[in-house]
């Protein structure tokens, strides 16, 4: 249910790119076109002026603003794929790192703009690597949104464990958990979301290159289908059990919900996350096979929900204020519900998965979840804990986990991602 973006600032546009390069006046032929065409999600070659996005690219596969309060890719709609990445930073040099910072901003800046990293992917000396990946060639911006972390271990490192922030803990363990450390944590991360899914993945790319030396990519994951909306009125969509969940989520234009839930505020600590925000991702996997298995009534009385309107228990519509009494006490909607939370709320980005089978003939598919909130304490770990009797548990299982400080957005074009934690370092 959302949205429009809360950034409420304009794209600015590059001031490096004020005339037409010789790789601009090639257009959008060959393999630009040929990308295009094979990219899941039917995204269409386009013109470019220069190396600035054609405005007709707006409405359809258009530019979201990268500069604002907030980062972009929390209230912002939610696009329809996605490319999460956790990094490990292998680097002691704090300088080193604030300047891949800075790097890093210049390049989500022109990438979420629809435009080549830097130089370029050709056109430029034989003799080096180009400095764009080039697989984005000639595709639209997708609604690409970039979204950095600072995951707790980072602040074990560049002497930063007195600005950690309180509400930026190590989450505790719950019930059913069964973490794999190497789809877990990480000391920083980055998420792509955008409609296309090779502008997603040439967005991570294009970053890890950059990195190289000083992060390396701890894990990922790939995501289609999302399974919330942050757009009001919007078709709620269904996760891979076939029922819509999320009906409630905070929409980005409820501003009041965000200030509430969201955003962090000036007197929340410490100052430099004001404007931020606190991302929870969780790997889970569901067991769809002895799910496919069961049967309609008890898949219903499970979600608490009907899996074909989507409406609670006893109500006729989806967006029925539900009656929690009427539902089963272990229905995944009655413990999940803020009523049942002391009003806890949080904003869900979660997407599908499916990453080929677990070698027992069973696909390995499920929820990558992704809830952001103003305070981990009092949003996911506080519901989570609620959920320990969901009979849902019975067919899913989280296998990853992390948990991220995201920093405020970028102001301008002198500004860069963390710059309010690194400035003394700048």
């Amino acid at each position: 249910m959302t949205d429009t973006d809360s950034n409420g600032s304009a794209r600015s546009t590059d001031s490096t790119a004020t005339s037409p390069t010789r790789r601009s006046l090639i257009g959008w032929g060959g393999a630009g076109l040929a990308l295009g065409a094979a990219a899941a999600g039917g995204a269409v070659a386009m013109t470019r002026v220069g190396n600035d996005v054609d405005p007709a690219g707006a409405d359809a596969g258009g530019a979201v603003p990268f500069h604002g309060v907030h980062q972009a890719g929390i209230s912002t709609p939610v696009q329809d794929r996605l490319h999460f990445a956790a990094f490990d930073v292998t680097t002691g040099d704090r300088a080193a790192f604030v300047q891949l910072l800075k790097d890093w901003t210049a390049a989500a800046r022109r990438m979420t703009a629809g435009k080549a990293v830097g130089e370029g992917a050709y056109g430029g000396l034989a003799e080096a690597p180009p400095d764009d990946t080039g697989e984005a060639l000639g595709l639209k911006p997708s609604r690409l949104t970039l979204t950095i972390g600072f995951g707790p271990s980072l602040f074990t490192k560049f002497d930063l464990a007195g600005q950690r922030p309180d509400a930026l803990i190590d989450l505790p363990k719950f019930a059913g958990d069964a973490l794999d450390a190497n789809r877990s944590n990480g000391d920083l991360c980055v998420q792509a979301c955008a409609d296309d899914p090779q502008v997603a993945v040439h967005a991570i790319r294009n970053l890890a290159r950059i990195g190289m030396g000083k992060v390396v990519i701890r894990w990922s994951q790939l995501g289609f289908g999302k399974t919330s909306s942050t757009t009001p009125g919007a078709q709620t969509p269904r996760n891979l059990m076939g029922f819509k969940d999320g009906t409630r989520n905070i929409a980005g234009t409820e501003t009041d919900r965000l200030d509430k839930f969201v955003w962090v505020g000036e007197k929340d600590g410490p100052r430099w996350m004001t404007g931020g925000s606190y991302l929870v991702a969780r790997r889970i996997r569901m067991h769809i096979e002895t799910w496919d298995r069961t049967s309609l009534q008890e898949q219903e009385d499970v979600f608490g929900r009907d899996k074909g309107e989507g409406a609670p228990v006893g109500k006729a519509k989806e967006r029925d204020e539900p009656f929690l009494k009427a539902m089963k006490p272990d229905a995944h909607v009655r413990l999940a519900h803020p009523h049942s939370n002391g009003g806890a709320t949080i904003l869900r980005r979660g997407y599908s998965f499916t990453d080929g089978t677990d070698g027992l003939g069973r696909l390995d598919a499920g929820l990558f979840f992704l809830a952001y909130q103003r305070d981990v304490r009092e949003g996911f770990v506080r519901i989570q804990r609620n959920l320990a009797t969901d009979a849902l548990n019975e067919y899913i299982q989280h296998v990853g986990s992390a948990v991220f400080a995201v920093p405020p957005g970028v102001r301008d074009e002198d500004d860069w991602w963390g710059r309010t934690l690194f400035a003394k370092e700048a």
